[in-house]
Formats: structure tokens, C-alpha cells, sequence
């Protein structure tokens, strides 16, 4: 496995929906490539972030929460 294909199957990997085949060759991957392991905890933090702004739309983002990501948020609400 390589980068590209690593992150063409991290979705399915988080969702635990990857067969057990390329779920170990994504852990094998990591493994081999900090870069990747990093980008997996990256995303891992956003999708915690993003999950805590929508818990309440109406209530206030949390400091933590970059401005960028809530910037995306909403225009991928109104593109919707």
C-alpha cells in the first residue's frame, strides 16, 4: 500500500467497514510511514472537532476549534 491508497481507505478504516485484507496492509503501512500514522491522528482530531461544533449549531464553537475548520463547516453547509 501506498499514501494515495492509504488515504483512499482511511473513511472505510475508521468506520471499521475495511476487510481485514487491506485493513492490515493499512496497518501495515503506518507502521512504515510516520507521515501517514501523523495524518491519521490529524484527521482523527478533526472529525472530534468537527462532531463537537455540531453537537449544538445554535451554541458557541469552542476556543479549540480552529477558525479554518469552522470556515469549512459552514460553507459545506450552504453548498448543501
Amino acid at each position: 500500500m501506498n499514501c494515495r491508497e492509504f488515504v483512499d481507505f482511511l473513511m472505510d478504516y475508521l468506520d471499521d467497514t475495511l476487510p481485514g485484507r487491506q485493513r492490515a496492509a493499512l496497518a501495515e503501512h503506518m507502521d512504515e510511514c510516520p507521515d501517514c500514522e501523523v495524518y491519521l491522528e490529524t484527521y482523527r482530531e478533526t472529525v472530534r472537532l468537527g462532531r463537537r461544533i455540531c453537537r449544538d449549531p445554535e451554541g458557541p464553537v469552542p476556543e479549540d476549534v480552529p477558525e479554518g475548520l469552522v470556515e469549512a463547516i459552514l460553507a459545506a453547509r450552504r453548498a448543501s
